[in-house]
């Protein structure tokens, strides 16, 4: 990969025209920014340059400083990189030129991108362009002096907004804002561009220096109420992150104490943010997120996507539903199959339900509505199936309605129909077990409700084709969703790494700590809900189901409790028929029950616990690692049987299918911030006391003997994929 870097070209108008080099989306790097202060200083020094217009290549302004770097800057190496990049390039440099400067943008400029756009003078963009500052999405601030810039052209209100969202706005809207001075059609950008320089030198055009315009400043009253209110916001949406509340009061100080003094300390904050355990997981999430199409055997074989034209779905369940959803959103044809005419309308009216739903909130147009449901069409029977390039299987979780299913769909589908079952926890081998096209069969594992959710397990078994895996990919990114490829077990990754959260809590209710407290500290330590809630939500039904797969097939490590049993007899079902753990009004807000002690009492005496005093006062740390700790034990396992190709795919689903906190950056990366050691010595301490639910397995008890990180690669593992 060649350096990036910048041109300049001089035209007969006088105008210097700076492009910005750096595929694939021309990120700032460290070449860049450096090639970018040359380029500049040239156009300064040349007579034959009037002023200047700053472009990217190829339909793209700039995506950013290149987060590639970002190790650089953790260690240190780049020195003050922040004072040096914000206030000598772009504020003494570009801003400060004796000649006006315009951004001509396309395509995006985000983050650093955005910042080199308001250092220039005026701004022109296409209706289509996103402009924004996405900085806290890696738990760091804008560090190019986006927080002063920002604030002066669209207001304090707005500019927190973007910031705090990471939201990008497009081409009019930020026009009406006021970050833009115009829209043009692509075509006309340059052309537009560079007569603006021209009007602005010739003062037919206001030449502004973006960081002492003061017109969009809220008054300074009012300004104290916005920043008090967004600390409080912020505080209440995110109490376990530090950056938000840096870049409030970075704003803040820029409005108060001036824009240089606000540049000062937008670089001190970069800086030690930029060092924060924070800012570490969340860029190693955003590389996970990046590296989980890369499969060793499968994506290094030269194979190319098959074009996919036609997708059939069997069960218009809610899995089913949501699924077709996905897939009619990104254009897919899908035929939805069910058994009656009954469940065939449920099916349909679930699917129109999901997308009137985004119609609602402003997402979708009528057009696009009607436009959309039309790709779905409803079937009685397998007539249609003879050209479908893939079949998604969601109907219930019993194993000899699945191998029926697939032995009829090799009648009825052609031979190169992929073969593909939405089961989260039955072996793939056993379900295709009557079919002779096992190299088509696949596992499509969507996380409930499968439209919104981002994560896809792709399961593969040892005969599956590696094309079915590059199409299934291939298909995965088309409907947005990060796909992880994983192999054949029980509950296959994500599943089966978190079947102990739930275990973890009986195990600690039945020895006397307070339900609602697990749930409480949980969710402070960041989970979108604690265990129990959890189990509520997915139905005590679900619950049972998997908790008894989990006890045929890892009969030692299963925690059984009959808590769950002995609701379930009393007709409680959790969320669904109001009373669980928990107790539900209308709107389905939970709150705690008062009779739930005389199920944990039975409970108890069934299963011969007594409550042991040290479980009554566990502090908040111990719950967390009780809870945890199990859960890393068996991402341990899933690594070294080779069921993930490597650590940071578990780290992504655990994020992703799991709402693990990305800024703790997954449950292995996690782990290894407290290190094998501490964790190994913990699980066998409560392995002695408490039983084999906590005994450490192979691999972490070798990974702590040798003081190793729980994700280094594992050496000559056979993979399970």
């Amino acid at each position: 990969m060649g350096k990036g870097r910048t041109t300049i070209e001089v035209g007969a108008d006088g105008i210097a025209l700076i492009t910005i080099i750096n595929p694939p989306v021309n990120s700032l790097s460290f070449d860049v920014l450096r090639s970018l202060k040359e380029s500049y200083e040239q156009a300064l020094r040349r007579s034959d340059v009037k002023a200047i217009v700053v472009t990217g290549a190829k339909g793209k302004f700039s995506g950013g400083f290149d987060i590639s770097a970002f190790s650089g800057v953790q260690e240190g190496k780049a020195g003050q990189f922040g004072v040096a990049v914000s206030i000598d390039i772009l504020t003494d440099t570009l801003e400060a030129a004796r000649k006006p400067s315009v951004a001509a943008i396309e395509g995006l400029a985000l983050g650093g991108g955005l910042e080199v756009a308001m250092a220039c003078h005026a701004r022109i963009t296409t209706p289509t362009a996103q402009l924004g500052l996405p900085e806290l999405q890696l738990g760091v601030i804008p560090g190019f002096g986006g927080t002063q810039r920002l604030p002066r052209l669209v207001g304090i209100t707005k500019s927190l907004e973007m910031m705090l969202t990471s939201k990008p706005v497009k081409g009019e809207e930020a026009h009406a804002l006021g970050l833009v001075d115009a829209v043009v059609a692509p075509n006309q950008l340059i052309s537009t561009a560079r007569q603006w320089a021209l009007d602005i030198l010739e003062c037919r055009r206001p030449w502004v220096a973006t960081l002492y315009k003061t017109d969009k400043l809220e008054p300074l009253g009012e300004a104290r109420e916005i920043f008090k209110f967004a600390r409080a916001q912020a505080r209440k949406q995110a109490p376990n992150l530090k950056h938000p509340i840096v870049c409030i009061n970075v704003v803040e100080e820029g409005v108060v104490s001036g824009p240089r003094a606000g540049l000062l300390k937008e670089a001190e904050g970069f800086q030690e943010l930029i060092l924060s355990d924070t800012c570490k997981s969340l860029v190693h999430i955003f590389f996970a997120q990046r590296g989980t199409s890369k499969v060793p055997g499968v994506t290094d074989l030269g194979l190319m996507p098959r074009q996919v034209n036609k997708v059939a779905i069997l069960g218009g369940g809610l899995m089913g539903s949501g699924i077709a959803t996905a897939l009619i959103l990104s254009g897919y044809p899908v035929i939805l199959k069910e058994v009656n005419e009954k469940f065939l309308e449920a099916g349909i009216n679930r699917v129109r339900a999901n997308l009137q739903s985004r119609l609602k909130k402003g997402k979708m147009t009528r057009e696009k509505f009607d436009k959309t449901m039309s790709l779905l069409k409803g079937v009685l029977d397998y007539e249609s199936f003879k050209d479908v390039d893939m079949v998604i299987e969601a109907v219930i979780e019993n194993v000899s309605l699945k191998q029926q299913i697939f032995a009829d769909l090799e009648k009825f589908c052609p031979p190169h129909c992929m073969l593909a079952s939405n089961t989260s926890t039955i072996d793939l081998n056993l379900i295709g077990e009557r079919t002779n096209s096992q190299d088509q069969i696949v596992g499509a594992h969507f996380f409930s409700p499968a439209h919104v959710m981002p994560l896809l397990e792709i399961v593969r078994t040892n005969k599956t084709s590696p094309q079915v895996i590059v199409d299934l990919l291939d298909i995965g990114k088309k409907i947005k969703k990060t796909p992880v490829v994983v192999g054949n077990c029980t509950g296959f990754a994500v599943n089966r790494m978190f079947f102990p959260y739930t275990q973890g809590a009986l195990l600690l209710v039945e020895r006397g700590t307070d339900p609602y407290l697990i749930d409480r500290v949980i969710t402070k330590f960041g989970m979108p809900m604690g265990p129990l809630r959890l189990a509520d939500l997915v139905g005590f039904g679900v619950a049972i189901a998997t908790s008894m797969q989990f006890i045929e097939n890892f009969p030692e490590r299963t925690y059984r409790s009959m808590i769950i049993p002995i609701m379930q007899e009393d007709k409680r079902a959790g969320e669904t028929t109001r009373k669980g753990f928990y107790l539900y009004d209308d709107k389905r807000k939970a709150r705690p029950d008062p009779e739930l002690k005389k199920y944990i009492d039975k409970a108890r005496n069934l299963s011969g616990v007594s409550i042991d005093p040290k479980f009554t006062k566990l502090s908040e740390k111990d719950i967390v690692e009780m809870i945890l700790f199990p859960v890393v034990n068996e991402a341990c396992r899933v690594f070294a049987e080779g069921i993930a190709v490597k650590a940071a795919d578990l780290d992504v689903s655990a994020v992703m299918g799991m709402g693990f906190p990305p800024y703790r950056g997954g449950i292995m990366f996690w782990a290894d911030s407290l290190g094998s050691k501490y964790i190994y010595s913990r699980m066998e301490e409560w392995s002695k006391l408490y039983g084999d639910f906590f005994k450490p397995c192979a691999f972490l008890a070798e990974r702590a003997a040798k003081g190793a990180a729980l994700s280094a690669p594992v050496e000559q593992t056979k993979s399970k994929l």
